[in-house]
Protein backbone atom coordinates (compact mmCIF):
# COMPACT_ATOMS: atom_id res chain seq x y z
CA UNK A 1 0.00 0.00 0.00
CA UNK A 2 1.62 3.39 -0.97
CA UNK A 3 2.39 5.91 1.75
CA UNK A 4 0.81 9.35 2.04
CA UNK A 5 3.68 11.04 0.18
CA UNK A 6 4.00 8.54 -2.68
CA UNK A 7 2.41 8.81 -6.12
CA UNK A 8 -0.42 6.41 -6.71
CA UNK A 9 0.34 4.03 -9.57
CA UNK A 10 -1.10 5.28 -12.88
CA UNK A 11 -2.01 8.80 -11.60
CA UNK A 12 -1.09 11.81 -13.92
CA UNK A 13 1.32 14.54 -12.58
CA UNK A 14 -0.39 17.59 -11.13
CA UNK A 15 -0.35 20.71 -13.50
CA UNK A 16 0.68 24.14 -12.04
CA UNK A 17 -2.17 26.45 -11.20
CA UNK A 18 -2.99 29.27 -13.57
CA UNK A 19 -3.11 31.92 -10.85
CA UNK A 20 0.48 31.26 -9.96
CA UNK A 21 1.57 31.77 -13.60
CA UNK A 22 -0.44 35.00 -13.66
CA UNK A 23 1.36 36.32 -10.54
CA UNK A 24 4.74 35.44 -12.07
CA UNK A 25 3.86 37.29 -15.32
CA UNK A 26 2.71 40.40 -13.39
CA UNK A 27 5.91 40.46 -11.34
CA UNK A 28 8.03 40.11 -14.51
CA UNK A 29 6.13 42.94 -16.21
CA UNK A 30 6.59 45.17 -13.17
CA UNK A 31 10.31 44.35 -13.19
CA UNK A 32 10.60 45.28 -16.86
CA UNK A 33 8.74 48.57 -16.35
CA UNK A 34 10.87 49.60 -13.38
CA UNK A 35 14.04 48.66 -15.26
CA UNK A 36 12.98 50.73 -18.32
CA UNK A 37 12.18 53.74 -16.11
CA UNK A 38 15.55 53.39 -14.39
CA UNK A 39 17.39 53.27 -17.73
CA UNK A 40 15.49 56.35 -18.99
CA UNK A 41 16.35 58.20 -15.79
CA UNK A 42 20.05 57.37 -16.12
CA UNK A 43 20.07 58.48 -19.74
CA UNK A 44 18.38 61.80 -18.89
CA UNK A 45 20.85 62.30 -16.07
CA UNK A 46 23.79 61.81 -18.46
CA UNK A 47 22.27 64.26 -21.01
CA UNK A 48 21.82 66.80 -18.27
CA UNK A 49 25.46 66.51 -17.20
CA UNK A 50 26.64 66.87 -20.79
CA UNK A 51 24.52 69.97 -21.33
CA UNK A 52 25.75 71.57 -18.10
CA UNK A 53 29.44 71.01 -19.07
CA UNK A 54 28.95 72.37 -22.59
CA UNK A 55 27.09 75.40 -21.29
CA UNK A 56 29.87 76.28 -18.89
CA UNK A 57 32.50 75.89 -21.61
CA UNK A 58 30.70 78.12 -24.12
CA UNK A 59 29.92 80.73 -21.53
CA UNK A 60 33.58 81.27 -20.83
CA UNK A 61 34.57 81.62 -24.55
CA UNK A 62 31.51 83.20 -26.15
CA UNK A 63 31.60 87.12 -26.50
CA UNK A 64 28.53 89.13 -25.79
CA UNK A 65 26.17 89.36 -28.80
CA UNK A 66 23.48 91.78 -29.79
CA UNK A 67 19.99 90.87 -29.14
CA UNK A 68 18.40 88.93 -31.94
CA UNK A 69 15.83 86.38 -32.51
CA UNK A 70 16.29 83.44 -30.19
CA UNK A 71 17.28 80.32 -31.96
CA UNK A 72 15.71 76.97 -31.49
CA UNK A 73 18.62 75.80 -29.32
CA UNK A 74 18.36 78.93 -27.17
CA UNK A 75 14.67 78.38 -26.73
CA UNK A 76 15.37 74.88 -25.68
CA UNK A 77 18.28 76.03 -23.40
CA UNK A 78 16.19 78.76 -21.71
CA UNK A 79 16.20 82.58 -21.60
CA UNK A 80 19.36 84.33 -22.72
CA UNK A 81 21.39 86.46 -20.28
CA UNK A 82 21.05 90.20 -20.15
CA UNK A 83 23.85 91.77 -22.36
CA UNK A 84 24.10 94.79 -20.08
CA UNK A 85 25.38 92.63 -17.26
CA UNK A 86 29.08 92.32 -16.76
CA UNK A 87 30.87 89.04 -17.41
CA UNK A 88 31.56 88.61 -13.70
CA UNK A 89 27.87 88.83 -12.92
CA UNK A 90 27.03 86.41 -15.69
CA UNK A 91 29.76 84.07 -14.52
CA UNK A 92 28.52 84.26 -10.96
CA UNK A 93 24.96 83.75 -12.12
CA UNK A 94 25.91 80.75 -14.24
CA UNK A 95 27.93 79.34 -11.37
CA UNK A 96 24.88 79.63 -9.16
CA UNK A 97 22.78 77.96 -11.80
CA UNK A 98 25.47 75.30 -12.20
CA UNK A 99 25.52 74.70 -8.43
CA UNK A 100 21.74 74.35 -8.44
CA UNK A 101 21.92 71.96 -11.35
CA UNK A 102 24.65 69.96 -9.61
CA UNK A 103 22.56 69.91 -6.45
CA UNK A 104 19.59 68.67 -8.43
CA UNK A 105 21.83 66.12 -10.14
CA UNK A 106 23.13 64.94 -6.74
CA UNK A 107 19.58 64.58 -5.46
CA UNK A 108 18.61 62.71 -8.60
CA UNK A 109 21.73 60.53 -8.24
CA UNK A 110 20.74 59.79 -4.63
CA UNK A 111 17.25 58.96 -5.83
CA UNK A 112 18.78 56.75 -8.51
CA UNK A 113 20.81 54.92 -5.84
CA UNK A 114 17.73 54.53 -3.65
CA UNK A 115 15.75 53.27 -6.61
CA UNK A 116 18.55 50.87 -7.40
CA UNK A 117 18.58 49.59 -3.81
CA UNK A 118 14.80 49.31 -3.82
CA UNK A 119 14.98 47.44 -7.12
CA UNK A 120 17.64 45.11 -5.63
CA UNK A 121 15.44 44.42 -2.59
CA UNK A 122 12.46 43.86 -4.88
CA UNK A 123 14.56 41.43 -6.91
CA UNK A 124 15.52 39.59 -3.71
CA UNK A 125 11.88 39.53 -2.61
CA UNK A 126 10.93 38.29 -6.05
CA UNK A 127 13.47 35.51 -5.86
CA UNK A 128 12.25 34.63 -2.33
CA UNK A 129 8.65 34.63 -3.52
CA UNK A 130 9.60 32.46 -6.47
CA UNK A 131 11.38 30.02 -4.11
CA UNK A 132 8.37 29.92 -1.80
CA UNK A 133 6.11 29.51 -4.79
CA UNK A 134 8.20 26.56 -5.96
CA UNK A 135 8.04 24.96 -2.49
CA UNK A 136 4.29 25.58 -2.39
CA UNK A 137 3.98 23.97 -5.82
CA UNK A 138 5.88 20.94 -4.53
CA UNK A 139 3.70 20.89 -1.38
CA UNK A 140 0.56 21.17 -3.51
CA UNK A 141 1.71 18.24 -5.63
CA UNK A 142 2.44 16.21 -2.48
CA UNK A 143 -0.96 17.09 -0.97
CA UNK A 144 -2.66 16.21 -4.22
CA UNK A 145 -0.97 12.81 -4.18
CA UNK A 146 -1.97 12.38 -0.50
CA UNK A 147 -5.54 13.36 -1.33
CA UNK A 148 -5.69 10.77 -4.08
CA UNK A 149 -4.26 8.11 -1.72
CA UNK A 150 -6.75 9.03 1.01
CA UNK A 151 -9.58 8.95 -1.50
CA UNK A 152 -8.55 5.41 -2.43
CA UNK A 153 -8.38 4.49 1.27
CA UNK A 154 -11.84 5.98 1.90
CA UNK A 155 -13.21 4.04 -1.03
CA UNK A 156 -11.68 0.83 0.36
CA UNK A 157 -13.05 1.55 3.83
CA UNK A 158 -16.49 2.22 2.42
CA UNK A 159 -16.37 -1.10 0.60
CA UNK A 160 -15.35 -2.88 3.79
CA UNK A 161 -18.07 -1.04 5.75
CA UNK A 162 -20.66 -2.16 3.24
CA UNK A 163 -19.41 -5.74 3.52
CA UNK A 164 -19.51 -5.53 7.33
CA UNK A 165 -23.01 -4.07 7.22
CA UNK A 166 -24.20 -6.87 5.02
CA UNK A 167 -22.61 -9.43 7.40
CA UNK A 168 -24.18 -7.64 10.39
CA UNK A 169 -27.61 -7.68 8.76
CA UNK A 170 -27.19 -11.40 8.07
CA UNK A 171 -26.12 -12.08 11.67
CA UNK A 172 -28.99 -9.95 13.00
CA UNK A 173 -31.50 -11.93 10.99
CA UNK A 174 -29.88 -15.19 12.14
CA UNK A 175 -29.94 -13.97 15.76
CA UNK A 176 -33.64 -13.17 15.45
CA UNK A 177 -34.32 -16.70 14.23
CA UNK A 178 -32.17 -18.16 17.01
CA UNK A 179 -33.95 -16.07 19.67
CA UNK A 180 -37.28 -17.25 18.38
CA UNK A 181 -36.10 -20.84 18.52
CA UNK A 182 -34.69 -20.25 22.02
CA UNK A 183 -37.99 -18.81 23.25
CA UNK A 184 -39.80 -21.80 21.84
CA UNK A 185 -37.34 -24.16 23.53
CA UNK A 186 -37.72 -22.29 26.83
CA UNK A 187 -41.49 -22.58 26.63
CA UNK A 188 -41.18 -26.28 25.90
CA UNK A 189 -38.68 -26.64 28.78
CA UNK A 190 -41.05 -24.87 31.18
CA UNK A 191 -43.87 -27.13 30.10
CA UNK A 192 -41.65 -30.19 30.61
CA UNK A 193 -40.57 -28.94 34.05
CA UNK A 194 -44.18 -28.34 35.05
CA UNK A 195 -45.15 -31.81 33.92
CA UNK A 196 -42.11 -33.28 35.70
CA UNK A 197 -43.04 -31.46 38.90
CA UNK A 198 -46.58 -32.75 38.68
CA UNK A 199 -45.31 -36.30 38.15
CA UNK A 200 -42.88 -35.97 41.07
CA UNK A 201 -45.58 -34.55 43.33
CA UNK A 202 -47.86 -37.45 42.50
CA UNK A 203 -45.03 -39.94 43.03
CA UNK A 204 -44.09 -38.29 46.34
CA UNK A 205 -47.69 -38.40 47.56
CA UNK A 206 -47.91 -42.07 46.63
CA UNK A 207 -44.58 -42.80 48.31
CA UNK A 208 -45.62 -40.90 51.44
CA UNK A 209 -48.82 -42.91 51.58
CA UNK A 210 -46.89 -46.17 51.27
CA UNK A 211 -44.35 -45.04 53.88
CA UNK A 212 -47.10 -44.16 56.32
CA UNK A 213 -48.67 -47.59 55.92
CA UNK A 214 -45.30 -49.31 56.39
CA UNK A 215 -44.54 -47.19 59.48
CA UNK A 216 -47.91 -47.99 61.03
CA UNK A 217 -47.40 -51.75 60.48
CA UNK A 218 -43.81 -51.61 61.77
CA UNK A 219 -44.81 -49.50 64.77
CA UNK A 220 -47.55 -51.94 65.72
CA UNK A 221 -45.19 -54.90 65.53
CA UNK A 222 -42.37 -53.19 67.44
CA UNK A 223 -44.78 -52.06 70.16
CA UNK A 224 -46.10 -55.56 70.48
CA UNK A 225 -42.61 -57.05 70.83
CA UNK A 226 -41.54 -54.36 73.32
CA UNK A 227 -44.55 -55.07 75.49
CA UNK A 228 -43.55 -58.72 75.55
CA UNK A 229 -39.95 -57.83 76.40
CA UNK A 230 -40.90 -55.55 79.31
CA UNK A 231 -41.27 -58.56 81.58
CA UNK A 232 -37.69 -59.74 80.94
CA UNK A 233 -34.61 -58.63 82.97
CA UNK A 234 -31.50 -57.63 81.03
CA UNK A 235 -27.91 -57.69 82.38
CA UNK A 236 -25.34 -55.08 81.28
CA UNK A 237 -22.89 -57.78 80.22
CA UNK A 238 -25.38 -59.54 78.05
CA UNK A 239 -26.24 -58.72 74.49
CA UNK A 240 -29.90 -58.37 73.73
CA UNK A 241 -31.28 -60.79 71.25
CA UNK A 242 -33.35 -59.24 68.54
CA UNK A 243 -37.05 -59.60 69.12
CA UNK A 244 -38.71 -62.28 67.09
CA UNK A 245 -41.44 -61.24 64.74
CA UNK A 246 -44.25 -63.67 64.71
CA UNK A 247 -45.71 -62.73 61.39
CA UNK A 248 -43.60 -62.64 58.24
CA UNK A 249 -43.24 -59.26 56.44
CA UNK A 250 -45.87 -58.49 53.90
CA UNK A 251 -43.55 -57.29 51.14
CA UNK A 252 -39.90 -56.64 50.30
CA UNK A 253 -39.91 -53.06 51.61
CA UNK A 254 -41.15 -54.18 55.04
CA UNK A 255 -38.49 -56.95 55.01
CA UNK A 256 -35.75 -54.31 54.56
CA UNK A 257 -37.11 -52.29 57.48
CA UNK A 258 -37.21 -55.37 59.74
CA UNK A 259 -33.66 -56.37 58.77
CA UNK A 260 -32.40 -52.89 59.63
CA UNK A 261 -34.24 -53.09 62.94
CA UNK A 262 -32.65 -56.49 63.69
CA UNK A 263 -29.20 -55.10 62.90
CA UNK A 264 -29.81 -52.30 65.37
CA UNK A 265 -30.74 -54.82 68.07
CA UNK A 266 -27.64 -56.90 67.37
CA UNK A 267 -25.42 -53.98 68.45
CA UNK A 268 -24.29 -54.18 72.11
CA UNK A 269 -26.47 -51.92 74.21
CA UNK A 270 -24.61 -49.85 76.79
CA UNK A 271 -26.54 -48.29 79.62
CA UNK A 272 -25.38 -45.43 81.80
CA UNK A 273 -25.87 -47.57 84.92
CA UNK A 274 -23.67 -50.48 86.00
CA UNK A 275 -26.63 -52.34 87.50
CA UNK A 276 -29.03 -54.40 85.55
CA UNK A 277 -32.39 -52.95 84.67
CA UNK A 278 -35.41 -53.92 82.75
CA UNK A 279 -36.11 -53.06 79.17
CA UNK A 280 -38.72 -50.61 80.35
CA UNK A 281 -35.99 -48.75 82.23
CA UNK A 282 -33.90 -48.78 79.07
CA UNK A 283 -36.79 -47.21 77.18
CA UNK A 284 -37.06 -44.51 79.85
CA UNK A 285 -33.38 -43.76 79.43
CA UNK A 286 -33.72 -43.64 75.65
CA UNK A 287 -36.61 -41.22 75.99
CA UNK A 288 -34.51 -39.14 78.35
CA UNK A 289 -31.78 -38.90 75.71
CA UNK A 290 -34.02 -36.80 73.49
CA UNK A 291 -34.15 -33.97 76.03
CA UNK A 292 -30.60 -34.72 77.26
CA UNK A 293 -31.65 -35.88 80.75
CA UNK A 294 -28.98 -38.50 81.29
CA UNK A 295 -28.35 -39.80 84.77
CA UNK A 296 -24.88 -41.10 85.41
CA UNK A 297 -23.98 -42.92 88.62
CA UNK A 298 -20.83 -44.98 89.17
CA UNK A 299 -20.01 -45.38 85.49
CA UNK A 300 -17.71 -48.03 84.17
CA UNK A 301 -15.26 -45.51 82.72
CA UNK A 302 -14.78 -43.11 85.60
CA UNK A 303 -15.87 -41.51 88.86
CA UNK A 304 -19.45 -40.46 89.54
CA UNK A 305 -20.53 -37.17 87.92
CA UNK A 306 -23.08 -34.63 89.00
CA UNK A 307 -26.39 -34.54 87.21
CA UNK A 308 -26.44 -31.75 84.64
CA UNK A 309 -29.52 -29.68 83.92
CA UNK A 310 -31.40 -30.53 80.77
CA UNK A 311 -30.64 -28.70 77.53
CA UNK A 312 -33.47 -26.95 75.78
CA UNK A 313 -33.81 -28.68 72.46
CA UNK A 314 -36.61 -29.41 70.07
CA UNK A 315 -37.47 -33.10 70.24
CA UNK A 316 -38.83 -34.55 67.00
CA UNK A 317 -41.72 -36.89 67.56
CA UNK A 318 -41.98 -37.96 63.94
CA UNK A 319 -40.39 -37.33 60.57
CA UNK A 320 -42.12 -34.67 58.45
CA UNK A 321 -44.16 -36.23 55.70
CA UNK A 322 -44.43 -33.23 53.36
CA UNK A 323 -43.03 -29.72 52.92
CA UNK A 324 -44.99 -26.78 54.24
CA UNK A 325 -43.90 -24.46 51.41
CA UNK A 326 -41.80 -24.93 48.26
CA UNK A 327 -40.14 -22.07 46.37
CA UNK A 328 -38.02 -22.03 43.20
CA UNK A 329 -35.19 -20.07 44.80
CA UNK A 330 -32.10 -20.63 42.65
CA UNK A 331 -31.08 -21.78 39.19
CA UNK A 332 -28.70 -24.38 40.63
CA UNK A 333 -27.98 -26.21 43.89
CA UNK A 334 -28.94 -24.52 47.18
CA UNK A 335 -25.87 -24.79 49.43
CA UNK A 336 -26.78 -22.70 52.50
CA UNK A 337 -29.87 -21.51 54.40
CA UNK A 338 -30.06 -19.37 57.53
CA UNK A 339 -32.82 -17.77 59.65
CA UNK A 340 -32.39 -14.37 61.26
CA UNK A 341 -32.45 -14.10 65.06
CA UNK A 342 -36.21 -13.47 65.17
CA UNK A 343 -36.94 -16.08 62.44
CA UNK A 344 -38.81 -13.51 60.37
CA UNK A 345 -36.20 -13.46 57.58
CA UNK A 346 -34.63 -16.37 55.72
CA UNK A 347 -31.48 -16.21 53.58
CA UNK A 348 -30.62 -18.81 50.92
CA UNK A 349 -27.42 -19.13 48.89
CA UNK A 350 -26.63 -21.37 45.96
CA UNK A 351 -24.18 -22.36 43.29
CA UNK A 352 -25.63 -19.67 40.97
CA UNK A 353 -23.67 -17.00 42.96
CA UNK A 354 -26.88 -15.41 44.26
CA UNK A 355 -28.20 -14.78 47.77
CA UNK A 356 -31.95 -14.39 48.19
CA UNK A 357 -33.81 -13.04 51.21
CA UNK A 358 -37.31 -14.31 52.07
CA UNK A 359 -39.90 -13.00 54.49
CA UNK A 360 -41.44 -15.76 56.63
CA UNK A 361 -45.15 -14.95 56.92
CA UNK A 362 -47.64 -17.47 58.24
CA UNK A 363 -45.42 -20.44 57.53
CA UNK A 364 -44.88 -19.39 53.91
CA UNK A 365 -42.00 -17.68 52.12
CA UNK A 366 -42.32 -14.39 50.24
CA UNK A 367 -39.43 -13.12 48.14
CA UNK A 368 -37.93 -9.96 49.63
CA UNK A 369 -34.56 -9.15 48.03
CA UNK A 370 -31.82 -10.56 45.82
CA UNK A 371 -28.16 -9.90 46.69
CA UNK A 372 -25.78 -9.98 43.74
CA UNK A 373 -22.00 -9.70 43.56
CA UNK A 374 -20.83 -12.97 45.10
CA UNK A 375 -17.76 -14.03 43.16
CA UNK A 376 -18.45 -17.76 43.49
CA UNK A 377 -20.77 -20.42 44.77
CA UNK A 378 -22.18 -19.52 48.20
CA UNK A 379 -21.26 -22.13 50.85
CA UNK A 380 -22.26 -20.58 54.19
CA UNK A 381 -24.59 -17.86 55.50
CA UNK A 382 -25.07 -16.25 58.91
CA UNK A 383 -27.03 -13.25 60.18
CA UNK A 384 -25.55 -10.82 62.66
CA UNK A 385 -27.41 -11.02 66.04
CA UNK A 386 -29.34 -7.81 65.31
CA UNK A 387 -30.35 -9.15 61.89
CA UNK A 388 -29.02 -6.07 60.05
CA UNK A 389 -25.98 -7.70 58.43
CA UNK A 390 -25.40 -10.96 56.56
CA UNK A 391 -22.05 -12.74 56.22
CA UNK A 392 -21.49 -15.20 53.36
CA UNK A 393 -18.65 -17.57 52.46
CA UNK A 394 -18.01 -18.14 48.76
CA UNK A 395 -15.86 -20.26 46.49
CA UNK A 396 -13.95 -17.22 45.16
CA UNK A 397 -11.49 -17.45 48.11
CA UNK A 398 -13.26 -14.67 50.04
CA UNK A 399 -16.12 -13.91 52.41
CA UNK A 400 -18.49 -11.00 51.81
CA UNK A 401 -20.55 -8.81 54.15
CA UNK A 402 -23.93 -7.42 53.12
CA UNK A 403 -26.21 -4.96 54.85
CA UNK A 404 -29.83 -6.07 54.73
CA UNK A 405 -31.64 -3.71 52.39
CA UNK A 406 -28.65 -3.01 50.13
CA UNK A 407 -28.11 -5.03 46.98
CA UNK A 408 -24.33 -4.57 46.76
CA UNK A 409 -21.68 -6.10 49.01
CA UNK A 410 -20.47 -3.78 51.78
CA UNK A 411 -17.10 -5.41 52.47
CA UNK A 412 -15.01 -8.27 51.04
CA UNK A 413 -12.70 -10.34 53.24
CA UNK A 414 -9.88 -11.57 51.00
CA UNK A 415 -6.83 -13.50 52.14
CA UNK A 416 -7.52 -17.23 51.78
CA UNK A 417 -5.76 -19.16 49.03
CA UNK A 418 -8.58 -21.66 48.46
CA UNK A 419 -12.37 -21.90 48.69
CA UNK A 420 -13.93 -20.44 51.85
CA UNK A 421 -16.30 -23.02 53.37
CA UNK A 422 -17.54 -21.24 56.51
CA UNK A 423 -17.95 -17.64 57.73
CA UNK A 424 -19.41 -16.74 61.15
CA UNK A 425 -19.81 -13.61 63.24
CA UNK A 426 -17.97 -13.56 66.54
CA UNK A 427 -20.89 -12.46 68.77
CA UNK A 428 -20.75 -8.89 67.41
CA UNK A 429 -20.58 -7.29 64.00
CA UNK A 430 -17.05 -6.02 64.65
CA UNK A 431 -15.36 -9.45 64.35
CA UNK A 432 -15.75 -12.53 62.16
CA UNK A 433 -14.13 -15.95 61.66
CA UNK A 434 -13.71 -17.86 58.38
CA UNK A 435 -12.59 -21.40 57.55
CA UNK A 436 -11.21 -22.53 54.22
CA UNK A 437 -9.92 -25.45 52.20
CA UNK A 438 -6.44 -23.95 52.51
CA UNK A 439 -6.33 -25.55 56.02
CA UNK A 440 -6.48 -22.22 57.85
CA UNK A 441 -8.94 -20.42 60.11
CA UNK A 442 -8.78 -16.61 60.03
CA UNK A 443 -10.05 -13.98 62.47
CA UNK A 444 -11.15 -10.66 60.91
CA UNK A 445 -11.54 -7.13 62.21
CA UNK A 446 -14.55 -5.86 60.25
CA UNK A 447 -13.95 -2.21 61.19
CA UNK A 448 -10.54 -2.28 59.48
CA UNK A 449 -11.51 -5.01 56.97
CA UNK A 450 -8.28 -6.84 57.73
CA UNK A 451 -7.18 -10.23 59.03
CA UNK A 452 -6.17 -10.00 62.70
CA UNK A 453 -4.94 -13.60 63.11
CA UNK A 454 -4.44 -16.79 61.07
CA UNK A 455 -4.73 -20.23 62.68
CA UNK A 456 -3.20 -23.31 61.09
CA UNK A 457 -5.92 -25.97 61.13
CA UNK A 458 -3.71 -28.72 59.64
CA UNK A 459 -6.69 -30.01 57.62
CA UNK A 460 -9.53 -28.94 55.34
CA UNK A 461 -11.94 -26.88 57.49
CA UNK A 462 -15.65 -27.57 56.92
CA UNK A 463 -17.33 -25.39 59.56
CA UNK A 464 -16.60 -23.00 62.44
CA UNK A 465 -18.58 -21.68 65.43
CA UNK A 466 -17.65 -18.97 67.91
CA UNK A 467 -18.11 -18.22 71.60
CA UNK A 468 -16.90 -15.36 73.78
CA UNK A 469 -13.20 -16.17 73.43
CA UNK A 470 -13.59 -19.63 71.90
CA UNK A 471 -13.37 -20.70 68.26
CA UNK A 472 -14.32 -24.26 67.34
CA UNK A 473 -13.51 -25.70 63.91
CA UNK A 474 -14.48 -29.03 62.32
CA UNK A 475 -12.07 -30.66 59.88
CA UNK A 476 -11.76 -33.41 57.32
CA UNK A 477 -9.18 -35.27 59.43
CA UNK A 478 -12.02 -36.36 61.79
CA UNK A 479 -11.10 -33.86 64.49
CA UNK A 480 -12.78 -30.96 66.26
CA UNK A 481 -10.25 -28.28 67.24
CA UNK A 482 -10.68 -25.68 69.99
CA UNK A 483 -8.94 -22.30 69.78
CA UNK A 484 -8.72 -19.51 72.34
CA UNK A 485 -8.53 -15.96 70.96
CA UNK A 486 -6.10 -15.10 73.73
CA UNK A 487 -3.77 -18.05 73.04
CA UNK A 488 -1.83 -18.39 69.75
CA UNK A 489 -2.29 -22.17 69.45
CA UNK A 490 -4.88 -24.92 69.56
CA UNK A 491 -5.90 -25.65 73.15
CA UNK A 492 -7.66 -29.01 72.62
CA UNK A 493 -8.53 -31.58 69.95
CA UNK A 494 -11.47 -34.00 70.15
CA UNK A 495 -11.29 -36.92 67.67
CA UNK A 496 -14.49 -38.34 66.16
CA UNK A 497 -15.22 -41.31 63.92
CA UNK A 498 -15.86 -39.46 60.66
CA UNK A 499 -15.22 -36.24 58.78
CA UNK A 500 -16.83 -33.32 60.60
CA UNK A 501 -19.31 -31.62 58.26
CA UNK A 502 -21.24 -29.19 60.48
CA UNK A 503 -21.16 -27.59 63.94
CA UNK A 504 -23.75 -25.77 66.05
CA UNK A 505 -23.32 -24.18 69.48
CA UNK A 506 -26.13 -23.64 72.01
CA UNK A 507 -27.23 -20.15 73.00
CA UNK A 508 -25.72 -20.54 76.50
CA UNK A 509 -22.40 -21.69 74.92
CA UNK A 510 -22.36 -24.79 77.15
CA UNK A 511 -22.99 -27.50 74.56
CA UNK A 512 -21.83 -28.18 71.01
CA UNK A 513 -23.64 -30.34 68.46
CA UNK A 514 -21.49 -31.89 65.71
CA UNK A 515 -22.44 -33.74 62.55
CA UNK A 516 -19.99 -36.16 60.92
CA UNK A 517 -19.77 -38.69 58.12
CA UNK A 518 -20.16 -41.66 60.52
CA UNK A 519 -23.99 -41.17 60.48
CA UNK A 520 -23.94 -39.80 64.02
CA UNK A 521 -24.76 -36.61 65.92
CA UNK A 522 -22.55 -35.88 68.92
CA UNK A 523 -23.29 -33.60 71.89
CA UNK A 524 -20.14 -32.15 73.47
CA UNK A 525 -20.17 -30.54 76.91
CA UNK A 526 -18.02 -27.43 76.53
CA UNK A 527 -17.53 -27.16 80.30
CA UNK A 528 -15.41 -30.31 80.29
CA UNK A 529 -14.79 -30.54 76.51
CA UNK A 530 -15.99 -34.12 76.38
CA UNK A 531 -18.52 -36.01 74.25
CA UNK A 532 -21.62 -36.60 76.38
CA UNK A 533 -24.03 -38.20 73.90
CA UNK A 534 -23.94 -39.89 70.49
CA UNK A 535 -27.09 -40.29 68.39
CA UNK A 536 -27.14 -42.71 65.51
CA UNK A 537 -29.47 -41.80 62.67
CA UNK A 538 -31.34 -45.15 62.65
CA UNK A 539 -31.74 -45.18 66.44
CA UNK A 540 -33.06 -41.62 66.34
CA UNK A 541 -35.72 -42.60 63.81
CA UNK A 542 -36.75 -45.62 65.89
CA UNK A 543 -37.02 -43.58 69.09
CA UNK A 544 -39.03 -40.93 67.25
CA UNK A 545 -41.52 -43.59 66.17
CA UNK A 546 -41.71 -45.02 69.70
CA UNK A 547 -42.39 -41.61 71.22
CA UNK A 548 -45.05 -40.91 68.63
CA UNK A 549 -47.02 -43.85 70.09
Amino acid sequence: MPGPGALAPGSPPASPCRWKLHIIRQLQQRDRRQKALFLDLVEAYHRLLEKSDLLAHFTEKLPPESPSEPSREEEEAGPMPDPTQSPEDLKRKWEEELAKIKLICGEMAYQVVEKHMTLSSQDAMLEDQQGRLSSLDARVCELEETRQWLAEQVAGQQDRIMEGKEAYDTLWAHTGHQEGALRQLEEEGRELVERLIQVKVQAAEAQNYRNERIERVKQARVSKELKKAVRRTVNISETLDPPSIAEPPANKQELLVVEAYEKQWKRPFRSASATSMTLARCMDVMKGLLDFRKRRGHSVSGAPEARYPSIRVCGVSCLPARAQDIQEAHCSEVNAVCFSSNSSLLATGGADRLIRLWNVIGGRLEADQMLEGAGGSVTSLEFEPSGCYLLAATYNKAAQLWKVGESQSKETLSGHTDKVTAAKFKLTRQQAVTGSRDRTVKEWDLNKVSCSRTLDGLSYCNDVVCGDHLIISGHNDQKIRFWDSRVPRCIQVIPVEGKVTSLSISNDQMHLLSCSRDDALKVIDLRVNNIRQVFRIFMFQQMGMLLRD
